[in-house]
């Protein structure tokens, strides 16, 4: 008998055109390197006295879908993903294409994802996708990988791929070497590490239904933060923090053969850190940063890929 593995698993994504409905084709292959997407129904324990000490049967409660999906930033795969964050791109260019993805759309596309394990076999759909979170580390080594927050309206399963055929995609992957900060367009130096955390904060629409699904999910106030580790050198840093002044923050991958992806955050805000001497090593220090609305560019970031796909 077929066991799962992980390492036969597989999944492919497409955009809904009318929420929580699958689209019949369109799927596209995606890299991914671990996901809790699922869906899950809790029992109830039975509140009833005048049966004795042993309880009565359970009674089913509502379906909660959602979960998180590990994925590589790359050139190509990752527009998907900033597309489900951010909505539809603005693209420019005629080969390669510049995609320029803005925060504050008032209407987030959803998506059908499916994830297969064809040994079983058990092919899942999560239909109604709408992304919440997503975020990821800069760091001067390791594997470079994006965490996307996923809520999703219901999980349906099968034997057999809903899918289809689904389109293939170049991988060409960012690493930690290709990345680099810039502050008001200087390089930011003495940078230990960085987080990047974007948030939709999404509200469930929690409707009574026979089925026990969510009516949908509306995005609400966005937040994006994070934190730069920096070794202690100059005052640049805190010096902003002092007098309240915000700042641009530039996050910038660009791969040899001219593929780049950058997220540039308009208004930064920082707090006043402790500079704290914790022994003879260097003193190191942490902004927990926030960012705002720029009133100049009215959105608070802005996420650009430049790679050789025409249109996400």
């Amino acid at each position: 008998m077929a066991r799962a593995q992980g390492a036969r698993a597989q999944m492919a994504l497409a955009f809904e055109t009318v929420y929580g409905t699958p689209p019949v084709g369109g799927f596209t292959k995606m890299p991914f390197a671990s996901t809790t997407l699922g869906a899950e129904q809790p029992l109830l324990n039975s509140e009833l006295l005048g049966y004795g000490r042993d309880p009565l049967a359970p009674i089913k409660d509502a379906v909660t879908a959602a979960g998180d999906i590990v994925m590589p930033i790359d050139a190509e795969a990752f527009g998907f993903w900033l597309k489900a964050a951010f909505g539809d791109p603005v693209t420019s260019g005629t080969g390669p294409w510049t995609h320029e993805f803005r925060s504050g759309a008032w209407v987030l596309p959803s998506l059908s994802i499916e994830t297969g394990m064809p040994e079983v076999p058990r092919f899942a759909v999560y239909s109604g996708c709408v992304l919440d979170q997503l975020n990821w580390q800069m760091q001067r080594s390791g594997l470079l990988t994006a965490t996307a927050r996923l809520v999703a309206q219901g999980e349906t399963v099968g034997t057999v791929s809903n899918a289809g055929t689904p389109a293939l995609i170049d991988l060409k992957r960012f690493g930690h070497f290709n990345g680099a900060i810039t502050r008001n367009g200087t390089g930011l130096g003495n940078v230990v590490s960085a987080q990047i955390a974007y948030a939709n904060n999404l509200d469930r629409i929690e409707t009574i239904r026979a089925d026990g699904r969510i009516d949908g999910a509306d995005p609400s106030i966005a937040a994006l933060t994070g934190s730069i580790e920096v070794r202690f050198a100059d005052s640049t840093l805190v010096t902003q923090a002092l007098d309240g002044d915000p700042c641009e923050l530039e996050f910038a991958y660009v791969l040899p053969s001219g593929e780049s992806f950058t997220f540039t955050v308009h208004a930064v805000y920082l707090p006043r850190p402790r500079i704290e001497i914790s022994g003879p090593q260097g003193v190191q220090a942490t902004f927990d940063w926030q960012a705002a609305r720029d009133s100049a560019l009215s959105r608070m970031c802005t996420a650009t890929l430049i790679n050789d796909r025409e249109e996400y």
